[in-house]
């Protein structure tokens, strides 16, 4: 099939150059993809194991309708698009001769893709995660959230442990083994900005980090509170506060993911004013030729 308008580059400038735009028009959407070209631009790729990204934007009628990264040695990220263009971005990747371990993406999207690259790899594809995206409408502070105090980014060892912690809950094992390596610089959470809820006593009772600011997006995550100081609005408090703050700040847009198989905490946060705007899925691959062909 032919490639239609998808433009390839491992050059981050020339992408955001011609890409830029796009990914700032929608930037809850975009939450990702904003967050890690701007990581990969004022970092680098070694935090990633080295090597090039790829990057890729799709030209229609003078115009970019949609974009996708690739970091090293990882999977193909795109923006939400219809199964066409989906479709013309797997023949593209193919013709290139990508070989991707996964697509992650708005679900309607990386289903399309991964059936798209099932036909034109054969790669079986296998849902593995699903996760749900809120954007924050009119913050809904708890009427009598718990006493406490907020400690800001106060004791490293503390961050680090509750976000091994949290990494072994949701099954994140890359940040696992960077952790437990002493490559805490090297994990998605170095850049976090941390807020601890802390007890009257001044004992951290749970934890919520933020993402720096992109085009006016702030992106929650992670939030977590140990396993035994749940259910007493912990949690809700500590993302009260740095929504707030967020706004404070200045953020049009703050965002957050969550377990769509964790009814407790969809209902925090929809009680205190994130909407649902979209779900997203994990598609990993495995090469095999016997299921070319299958839709």
């Amino acid at each position: 099939m032919a490639a239609g308008g998808w433009q390839l580059t491992e050059n981050i400038d020339h992408f955001l150059a011609r890409g830029g735009d796009f990914l700032r028009s929608r930037p809850a959407l975009h939450t990702m993809p904003l967050t890690v070209v701007e990581k990969l631009r004022s970092e680098g790729t070694a935090q990633f194991g080295g090597g090039a990204a790829l990057f890729g934007w799709l030209e229609e009628g003078g115009e970019v309708r949609g974009v996708f990264y690739r970091l090293p040695s990882r999977g193909v990220c795109p923006t939400p698009l219809s199964a066409d263009r989906a479709d013309r971005l797997a023949a593209r990747l193919s013709d290139a001769g990508q070989t991707l371990p996964f697509v992650s993406g708005e679900r309607a999207t990386a289903t399309a893709f991964a059936e798209a690259w099932q036909r034109h790899t054969g790669a079986a594809a296998k849902l593995t995660t699903r996760i749900r995206l809120y954007r924050l409408g009119a913050l809904t502070p708890p009427e009598r959230p718990p006493s406490g105090r907020v400690s800001r980014r106060r004791d490293h060892g503390q961050v680090v442990d509750w976000c091994r912690r949290f990494c072994v809950e949701v099954g994140e094992q890359p940040s696992i083994e960077l952790i437990d390596a002493g490559r805490w610089a090297e994990s998605r959470f170095a850049d976090r900005h941390f807020t601890f809820w802390e007890s009257p006593d001044g004992t951290p009772v749970s934890m919520a980090a933020v993402t720096g600011m992109v085009a006016g997006m702030v992106r929650v995550d992670p939030v977590y509170t140990p396993a035994h100081l749940r259910g007493r609005g912990y949690a809700g408090a500590v993302t009260v506060e740095v929504s707030r703050a967020a706004l404070d700040a200045g953020a049009t847009d703050v965002v957050l993911f969550a377990d769509p198989g964790n009814p407790t905490s969809n209902a925090l946060y929809r009680r205190i004013g994130y909407e649902h705007i979209a779900d997203w899925a994990v598609y990993e691959f495995t090469e095999d030729v016997s299921s070319a062909g299958r839709p």
